[in-house]
């Protein structure tokens, strides 16, 4: 049946002539047995009732834990080393070399794979907005280390768990310098 719920609606009166509960289930079991079973499919071309007895012996029951939805997507690493899901950028450590990942989406982990091996895991952003940047300190310290002089000392902003080092300019120009010799070597 493609549109059962419209069906319901429409042919039983829904939602019936009684805001008594007990009465509206009456209601509800009498269109059911009287109009609902008994008649004849029109795609099907069989009767409901009997359709039903056949197919219910191979239904099966529910499972017992909740459904867990998971949404897959390629994703592609931005300059700054993120990947986006639902509008919120997520880092990715800087040793990942492909440019496209598997980010895989589910109600309460972000996790993020490079040739099917985890790489990174993040807590969902409740606020879909692209000025909240969710990343890990840990997966930047290596451009520190490559171009940092070392009197970096990080500062909290609005008083959120976002962290910012504050650098020199020289830094600056050390990664300008770095990324042009990279953007210069691949034309």
């Amino acid at each position: 049946m493609e549109r059962p719920f419209r069906y319901i609606r429409e042919d039983s009166s829904w939602p019936g002539r009684s805001a008594n509960l007990e009465d509206l289930n009456a209601q509800h079991r009498h269109w059911l047995d009287t109009v609902a079973k008994p008649r004849v499919h029109a795609t099907a071309g069989r009767i409901v009732a009997e359709a039903y007895a056949e197919e219910k012996p191979a239904l099966k029951p529910l499972p017992l834990v909740p459904y867990r939805s998971l949404r897959k997507l390629e994703r592609r690493v931005s300059h700054e080393g993120m990947v986006s899901a639902g509008g919120n950028p997520y880092s990715v450590p800087d040793t990942t070399r492909r440019p496209i990942l598997d980010v895989h989406v589910a109600p309460d982990e972000i996790r993020i794979f490079e040739d099917a091996a985890l790489i990174a895991t993040h807590a969902p952003s409740k606020a879909a907005t692209a000025a909240r940047w969710i990343r890990r300190i840990a997966s930047r310290d290596r451009l520190q280390s490559v171009v940092g002089s070392g009197t970096d000392q990080p500062i909290v902003l609005h008083g959120a768990d976002d962290r910012v080092a504050r650098r020199s300019l020289d830094f600056y120009d050390a990664v300008a310098r770095r990324l042009a010799t990279f953007q210069g070597g691949a034309r």
